[in-house]
């Protein structure tokens, strides 16, 4: 194939803000996990599918296959779905409270 580019799994784009290597970004519809740190206006790398530990609303509780969202301004994952943005799934259960979660991102665009 002559249009063929790349896999799409890892993505180069402009930051919008300052971002931290291992968090979840989100840039337009894009969201993935940033590979390194950059500000706004640098290039960064997000890796759109894989599983990761990722930082959630303490005070929830997950269970394995529970849906996971962005926050509208971002910030920690929740399972809240109001005006939120749908990033992926659990993996495993996370108690309330806990810091972090297992979460599997699976590179859809939403």
């Amino acid at each position: 194939m002559k249009n063929y580019v790349q896999p799409g799994e890892h993505v180069t784009l402009v930051a919008e803000a300052a971002v931290k290597a291992g968090t979840l970004v989100r840039i337009g519809a894009i969201t993935g996990v940033a590979q390194e740190d950059a500000v706004a206006g640098e290039n960064v790398t997000l890796v759109r599918r894989g599983v990761f530990e990722l930082a959630k609303t303490s005070a929830q509780a997950w269970t394995p296959g529970a849906k996971v969202y962005l926050a509208a301004g971002g910030g920690d994952l929740t399972t809240t779905a109001s005006g939120n943005t749908l990033v992926g799934v659990t993996l495993a259960a996370a108690a309330d409270p806990s810091d972090t979660g297992l979460v599997l991102l699976d590179g859809v665009i939403r």
